[in-house]
């Protein structure tokens, strides 16, 4: 089923986007559901997707030796799920697990990789973009960290 641009362009990722690019976002989106538990991705995995969550939650986590893992992030409806595949050596940097049954819609990461070198636009609004997803999650992750320690200090 194809994904309408009005389905994308009330969200704020893709809010001011050059209605070309919109375009190009809808058309090469496809559908992806996460059964609740189901792990989506594992640290150290290839990364070759972004999502965007529709509905459900996605527990963002980091693995800790003696702990398990570490909820760093919960993203839910409307949220951004995935930038490794934007930056090199496009491997995850964390796990993501479904808490909830997850509809998301989601982008070919080495596709767009592929688009962005000929479509310097594109690019440059890929990281634009996804750079303010990674200061949030490595905020989050400061933040969880300093709570880990706090308790134990």
């Amino acid at each position: 089923m194809k994904i309408s641009e009005s389905e994308l362009a009330g969200h704020p990722f893709f809010e001011d986007l050059d209605p070309e690019l919109l375009k190009f976002f809808s058309a090469s989106a496809a559908h992806a559901n996460y059964p609740a538990e189901q792990m989506i991705y594992r640290e150290g995995h290839e990364a070759n997707q972004f999502l965007l969550i529709r509905q459900g939650k996605v527990a963002v986590e980091l693995f800790s030796a003696g702990r398990g893992g570490l909820v760093i992030q919960t993203v839910g409806a409307g949220d951004i799920l995935g930038w490794s595949w934007l930056f090199p050596p496009y491997r995850r940097r964390f796990d993501a697990r479904a808490l909830q049954d997850t509809a998301a819609f989601a982008w070919d990461g080495i596709f767009l990789r592929q688009e962005a070198e000929a479509n310097h636009r594109l690019g440059y609004e890929l990281l634009k973009r996804f750079s303010k997803i990674v200061v949030e999650r490595l905020q989050a992750t400061r933040l969880q960290l300093l709570d880990v320690y706090g308790k134990h200090a």
